[in-house]
């Protein structure tokens, strides 16, 4: 072996250095400030301790508070210190799982005896606390399996025991630190001195492995920072949010609503969000027109051989809602979970040339996906919801150009809805197991590099996931930022090469044989339940004037000019705006507040003066009074405004 190693850069550098040496060593060598900054890196694009040492050639990155790979390690380190505080205050509790999330993170905990409804979360803060200060190392150790369920069986620890038995003997780690040794594959943190700060954000119920049959445990939610202030802005932020939230607004605004006699997690819309919910499903099919879909509409159930057919009910058969039981024979029925095994049927309806391809056929339709209750959360997570989903049938050689057709559209919806700050993420294959995903290696080789190509053509600085791939294809996904800069993943685009094969889908080519069509898949809302909880959540329940549920509303002074409103709004009616007349014995004062809370984009204040000159006094929503305007000028600009918001 030699005793030098070629390590690479992001930046295309080659660099020799010692075999042995470690990565925070190396960022030693570059700069002092990066190697104080840096949390974890990745060789190779696997993720390991700053303190691993280096054998072979490879390359390297560096990550930090800033990257999300440093945040997820942060908080992944963080999870343990949790457990160590929470067991130095609780002895004898047990530990099940504790990974980072989008958001922090947090750790499942069997309390035994105590009561989980008496924890002092303030308590477990300070101690928490208290261990960050001693500087604790986080120290890595292989083990075998034997030791391993030794060491948690002496410990009384059954969830480790657990998923002890799903881990392959050889490939078992620990990490200590202080007084706290958890089972972790890592990496984590070098050190406990880079963690500065925590809330508990919250206690609820989650049972083990999420299975309802099993002892529901103690999920503890938190966040840390590595600075006291970015903790105090996190949690203005977090305010800012509770008032963002789309379940206080949608009641507020009255668009939607849950009844437990319907069933958990089935939204019902009013009136008001059935206005928010049509513009965009109208808007949608507008565009969807002009790049050539057609629309189709396929039933609610679907019978169980369709989902075994397409592989569906392998995969999610478990999870969805159970098979529906007929009287008159041995059939079973699903609730429809996923568009596209109807939308496959379609296609072989009839046969296909190449000049026929590409086929893109949309449909709005609603799917049925059975969430456990606890996992359900207003309207973006649901048991039933309706998807903007579209079906792509064409040859190898149209992939990239229909994925850039996809893109634009994705881009168009942003801008129309004022998404600016958003990221783009490829998602593929799991690089060290392949048995979760259908097919054949080369056709994942050639879709992969599609989606990675067509990326590059629109210019897009693209993030790589390994791992992240749906089950039958790549995928691309589209991560948005609203304004409280929390992350969400709006619109994909999925590369399938497996489906069409499933369901025998076939064209003709041109030397008259016959084809596989690849098939993509895209859904550029998702779910519109998902998608307006978000737009909701974005612009405080603000919408743009071509999707507020009412556009306008005339504040007339007194009972004089009311017959003058009543005309105003006839004529607003009648240009195809949404509107209506505030008759109420209210002073004016009274009529423009009540207005403001439901949102209302334009206030029409008519008195005397106003009647007298065909006009209206002009108060906008995020503007206050703006003037008075003569009817006619008024629905003219306003008609421009809704021309040039999306188009």
């Amino acid at each position: 072996m030699s005793n030098q190693i070629k390590i690479s850069f992001p930046d295309s550098s080659v660099k020799e250095y010692k075999s042995g040496i470690s990565s925070l060593e190396i960022a030693k060598s570059i700069s002092n400030s990066l190697a104080k900054k840096i949390l974890v890196a990745s060789f190779n694009d696997v993720h390991i301790d700053l303190s691993t040492e280096l054998t072979e050639n490879g390359s390297i990155k560096f990550f930090t508070w800033d990257d999300i790979e440093g945040k997820k390690t942060f908080w992944h380190s963080s999870a343990h210190l949790l457990a160590e505080a929470v067991e130095s205050l609780y002895p004898g509790v047990k530990f099940g799982i504790g990974p980072p999330i989008d958001n922090g993170f947090y750790y499942d905990i069997d309390f035994m005896e105590y009561d989980s409804s008496e924890i002092n979360t303030s308590k477990i803060e300070k101690k928490f606390i208290d261990l960050c200060s001693k500087n604790l190392s986080f120290e890595r150790k292989k083990i075998s399996k034997k030791e391993a369920l030794k060491y948690f069986k002496d410990k009384g620890d059954q969830y480790k025991l657990e998923l002890l038995e799903d881990l392959d003997d050889g490939k078992i780690t620990f990490y200590n630190q202080g007084n706290f040794t958890d089972l972790c594959k890592g990496p984590h943190v070098p050190s406990s001195k880079f963690i500065k700060s925590i809330k508990i954000l919250n206690v609820a119920g989650a049972y083990w492995r999420g299975d309802e049959k099993n002892k529901q445990l103690t999920r503890l939610y938190a966040i840390s920072f590595p600075k006291q202030e970015l903790l105090d802005d996190y949690m203005l932020k977090l305010e800012e949010a509770k008032k963002r939230d789309h379940r206080k607004i949608g009641k507020e605004l009255e668009l939607f609503l849950f009844s437990e006699k319907v069933g958990q997690g089935l939204p019902i819309w009013l009136p008001n969000g059935h206005i928010v919910r049509e513009k965009l499903i109208d808007f949608m099919y507008k565009e969807q027109k002009k790049q050539g879909y057609q629309h189709v509409t396929s039933p609610h159930i679907g019978s169980k051989e369709l989902y075994v057919t397409s592989g569906h009910y392998e995969k999610y058969g478990e999870s969805s809602f159970q098979p529906i039981q007929v009287p008159s024979d041995n059939d079973e029925y699903l609730l429809k979970p996923m568009n596209c095994p109807h939308h496959c049927e379609i296609y072989n309806f009839k046969p296909h040339s190449y000049k026929d391809l590409p086929y893109r056929i949309a449909e709005f339709g609603t799917v049925y996906r059975y969430e456990q209750s606890g996992e359900l959360h207003g309207m973006t997570r649901v048991r039933g919801f309706t998807q903007d989903d579209a079906h792509i049938f064409c040859t190898i050689d149209q992939v990239k150009d229909e994925v850039i057709g996809v893109m634009d559209l994705i881009l168009k919806v942003f801008k129309s809805l004022s998404f600016e700050n958003f990221k783009v993420q490829i998602s593929l294959r799991d690089k060290d197991d392949n048995s979760k995903y259908m097919g054949d290696e080369k056709q994942w080789d050639k879709a992969e590099n599609d989606l990675i190509e067509s990326v590059k053509v629109k210019g897009i600085d693209a993030v790589v996931e390994y791992g992240e791939a749906a089950f039958y294809g790549p995928k691309i996904d589209f991560m948005v930022r609203d304004s409280l800069e929390r992350e969400w993943q709006l619109g994909t685009i999925q590369v399938d090469y497996q489906l069409p094969q499933r369901f025998n889908l076939t064209y003709v080519d041109k030397n008259n044989e016959k084809k596989t069509p690849v098939l993509i898949h895209r859904a550029p809302f998702g779910s519109l339940e998902r998608f307006i909880a978000i737009l909701i959540e974005h612009c405080e329940g603000n919408f743009p004037l071509w999707l507020a549920p009412e556009q306008t509303i005339i504040l007339p002074i007194n009972e004089n000019v009311i017959q003058y409103a009543e005309k105003v709004n006839a004529t607003l009616i009648d240009k195809g705006f949404r509107s209506s007349v505030d008759k109420r014995n209210e002073k004016i004062s009274k009529k423009v507040r009540d207005a403001e809370l439901k949102k209302i984009p334009y206030m029409l204040i008519v008195g005397d003066k106003e009647m007298e000159s065909n006009s209206v006094s002009v108060r906008k929503k995020t503007e206050g009074d703006i003037g008075q305007k003569v009817v006619k000028d008024f629905i003219m600009g306003i008609q421009e405004e809704l021309s040039n918001a999306t188009n």
